[in-house]
């Protein structure tokens, strides 16, 4: 794929790395925690996801968030969903142990009993077929260009309705954004540099069409939101 603008760069996030320290895990998901909180990343999510719930009768709408870390976005959904009387089952996944335990956590204290988590590693397990919607925010910049293809051929596969992704935008100005944020809404030394290297790693719109038109996900839609990202739907047809 031919970046056009600023070029993108991948580089191995500190949280990525082999030997993180649980402890130092933890606090760097408590900082994406808060990021994600100010950001309303939950905010922009839940409404695709309230309109697919009214279009299921008589069942539980049921989604599979890929790579979901510490589990705040998704909670962040049920909270919403529930509140308006709809019937969900949400269950998030993730390769990280540490990741995957603390969302228990956070999901027990919350009482928070239709969201489940497990470990699952989405470029290398199958991904079940038996959810409505299969999701995934924040994790797509970490990919190379044929993972990502590769990844949104399973999802838009295993997905019986619609695939959501939410991811950052590249831009200079995204990445003096993230700077400030990372260095501002937490101290987290792994998420002040993370957050920056995420962004020149992430795909614009235009790369983000070509990967979904190579996967088989013609016809999704590309909005943009409030911090330089964006949501991306695809309904099954």
């Amino acid at each position: 794929m031919i970046a056009t603008g600023w070029p993108r760069v991948r580089q191995q996030e500190l949280m990525d790395q082999p030997g993180l320290r649980a402890e130092d895990h933890r606090r760097a998901l408590a900082g994406l925690c808060r990021i994600n909180q100010i950001s309303r990343t939950a905010s922009y999510i839940w409404r695709p996801l309230e309109q697919l719930a009214r279009q299921v009768e008589g069942r539980k709408l049921r989604v599979l968030d890929l790579a979901c870390g510490g589990g705040d976005v998704l909670m962040g959904c049920a909270h919403r969903l529930v509140k308006r009387g709809l019937a969900v089952e949400l269950h998030g996944v993730d390769q990280s142990e540490t990741a995957i335990d603390a969302a228990q956590t956070l999901s027990r204290q919350a009482g928070l009993k239709h969201v489940r988590f497990s470990r699952l590693d989405v470029l290398s397990d199958a991904l079940p077929e038996d959810y409505d919607v299969v999701m995934s925010t924040l994790f797509f910049h970490h990919l190379a260009d044929d993972q990502a293809t590769l990844l949104l051929s399973r999802m838009a596969a295993a997905a019986r309705r619609a695939v959501l992704i939410d991811d950052l935008l590249r831009s200079r100005f995204a990445y003096g954004l993230a700077w400030l944020a990372c260095h501002t809404l937490t101290r987290s030394p792994i998420v002040r540099f993370d957050g920056p290297v995420s962004v020149r790693a992430a795909f614009t719109v235009s790369e983000l069409r070509d990967l979904c038109g190579g996967s088989g996900m013609s016809g999704a839609t590309f909005t943009r939101h409030w911090p330089a990202r964006v949501l991306i739907q695809w309904n099954k047809p």
